[in-house]
Parts: C-alpha cells; sequence; structure tokens
C-alpha cells in the first residue's frame, strides 16, 4: 500500500506543473507564428488580448501560473489527499522554472554569461535542497506534510480547509516570486560582467556549501540517533560540533546567503530594492526559529541540554562558544 501511494504521489507531482508549461509553451509558439506578420497593419488585431498580456507582462504572467497551477491546484490536491506536502518539494524546483521562464521568455535582455551562471548555481541550489528534502523523507513521495502545517490544522481545526488556501499556498506565492525578483532583473538588463558578479557567486556557492554541510550533519545525527535508540540506549539531546558547534541554525544561515547573493546580483543592475523578498525571507526563518527551538525546549530529554546550547551558541552568526565546558559536562551527564 505504501508502494502504491508513492508511485501515485510521484506521478501526481511529476504531472502537476503541466499546465503552466503547457500555457507557456503556446504563448511562445503563438510569438513565434507571428513574428511574419508583426510588420502588417493588422498584427494587433490578428493576435488575441490574451497572447498580447502574458507577451508585455511577464512578471504578471508568472504570478498568475502560479497562483492558478500552484495555489488552486495545489490547495485543491491536498484537500483530496488530506496532505499538503507537495509545496515542499517545489519550494525546490519554481525557482528553476523561473529562471528558465524569465530566460526565455520573448521579451527577455540580458547578457548570456550572467544568466548562464545564475541557472547553474540555481540547479545547483535546487539539486541539493530537491535532494536532502528525499534524503530527510526516505526518498518517498508525500509521506508527510511540513509539521507547521500539521499543527496549524489542529489550531484552526474545521476553518483549515479554506484557511490553508492563504497559509499555505498564497503565502508561498509572495515568498518565491519575491525571492526570484532578482532572477527576473538578471533576464531583463544587460550589461556586461562586473566585479560585483563575482561577489554574488562567491556568496552564493558559500550559501549551497554551508547549507549542504549543515543538512548532512544534521540527517546523519538523527540517524546516528535512531540507530541508539533501536538499540536502547540513551539518545544524544543536542547537536553541538561541526558546523553546528558555531552556531544553532547553519542550515538556515546558508539558505539565506543563497537568496542574498542573488539580491547581489540585481544590486549590482541597479535594482537593489529586489533585497525585499529575501528581507521577509530572513524575517519569517527568524520566526520558524524560534518556533523550532520552542518545539526543542517541549522536549524533556532535551530540554535542559538545549537551553545550555542556547546559552553558549550564537543562533545564526557563526561564531565561537561562550563557554563550551558547560556544554561538555551536559553531554557526559546524558552519555
Amino acid at each position: 500500500m505504501s508502494h502504491d501511494r508513492n508511485v501515485k504521489n510521484a506521478v501526481i507531482a511529476l504531472l502537476v506543473p503541466l499546465p503552466s508549461i503547457l500555457f507557456y509553451l503556446s504563448l511562445l509558439n503563438h510569438y513565434d507564428s507571428s513574428l511574419a506578420t508583426e510588420s502588417d497593419p493588422s498584427f494587433q488585431s490578428s493576435w488575441s488580448t490574451l497572447w498580447a498580456w502574458c507577451y508585455h507582462h511577464p512578471l504578471l504572467l508568472a504570478n498568475a501560473l502560479f497562483f492558478f497551477n500552484v495555489n488552486v491546484l495545489f490547495w485543491v490536491i491536498g484537500q483530496i489527499q488530506s496532505s499538503h506536502w507537495m509545496i515542499d518539494p517545489y519550494w525546490t524546483v519554481i525557482p528553476v522554472m523561473l529562471a528558465h521562464y524569465y530566460a526565455t521568455h520573448p521579451l527577455a535582455h540580458y547578457d548570456w554569461w550572467r544568466s548562464r551562471i545564475v541557472i547553474l548555481l540555481t540547479w545547483v541550489w535546487s539539486i541539493r535542497l530537491t535532494h536532502n528534502y528525499f534524503r530527510r523523507e526516505k526518498w518517498q513521495w508525500g509521506a508527510r506534510e511540513d509539521w507547521r502545517f500539521t499543527e496549524m490544522s489542529q489550531q484552526y481545526g474545521k476553518q483549515w480547509w479554506w484557511v490553508s488556501f492563504f497559509a499555505v499556498y498564497v503565502s508561498q506565492q509572495m515568498f518565491l516570486i519575491g525571492l526570484s525578483l532578482p532572477l527576473y532583473v538578471i533576464h531583463s538588463v544587460n550589461q556586461p560582467l562586473s566585479i560585483w558578479d563575482l561577489v554574488a557567486i562567491v556568496v552564493c556557492l558559500c550559501g549551497i556549501v554551508m547549507a549542504y554541510f549543515a543538512d548532512t550533519q544534521l540527517h546523519d545525527f538523527m540517524s546516528r540517533n535512531n540507530k541508539l535508540k533501536g538499540l536502547g540506549k540513551p539518545l544524544v539531546p543536542v547537536l553541538d560540533n561541526g558546523l553546528w558547534y558555531y552556531c544553532r541554525h547553519p542550515n538556515y544561515v546558508g539558505e539565506q546567503l543563497w537568496w542574498w547573493g542573488l539580491v547581489v546580483f540585481a544590486w549590482s543592475l541597479g535594482y537593489g530594492w529586489t533585497f525585499i523578498g529575501a528581507l521577509v525571507n530572513t524575517l519569517c526563518l527568524a520566526y520558524v526559529t524560534r518556533l523550532v527551538e520552542d518545539r526543542m525546549l517541549k522536549q524533556e530529554s532535551r530540554a535542559e541540554a538545549f537551553r545550555l546550547y542556547q546559552k553558549t551558541t550564537s543562533v545564526w552568526i557563526p561564531w565561537f562558544k561562550s563557554s563550551p565546558s558547560g556544554l561538555s559536562s551536559v553531554k557526559n551527564k546524558n552519555a
């Protein structure tokens, strides 16, 4: 039964973006077929208003496709399955789709090298995050939804069916479209590469590498604890080695560096205002950090060690412990 559900969810997930993909391919087909008649006075009347609007408003079209294909369709599927799991794996895919959409839109105007570098970086970021998602989910499609959605469903009760549309999907549109604004700018401005592009590349790569090692260390820690639990041995209460020695949420720090690196690309092109997406996401992650830590403190077996971890270890900015000996004593006590 579990295998059948896994296959079914995989098929659904692979087919669900087809409406947007087919619609966009239709736009490109209509645009190509209209080139021969563009000099004809009757061109504007022969080209439908819909295609003309899609042609002249690439950013609005991206929002419209997101609204109908993700917000509405994903939400309907979530209602049918009683689980809003699909937005999680697609968080890692949508920025890649947006990057290619902005690069191939008929109005795109950009430096070829910058575009290819950014698209390659976005693919690397996506593959890393997708791999981490499926590794965490034990390579299953839709095994569970985000624990925050589950808690919200319990909080809102019978109202969750409509609240979920805004809390799970509309909010994700604001985040993902906002975070991906630099991808739009990069494919709308044609300026030669500068030293700031190198800075942006370094920041993006640092973010990807840091997030990869932090997530891998967290995965290894949880795997070891699962083995200890299976053997009936005491669990290690807190992960405080590797990158986790220097800050409590290095995976979040790495993710933030990635998005702020994209902002540097846009800033170098004169569109510094695109930082708003990364800023809102940073503020949201600050709130999520609080939720995660509150959840840790509710676990009696880990609360004492985690409180000491909070006192000795920086939240986000990597730094040295203020009192490493104190944490060691707690680890020895729980060993």
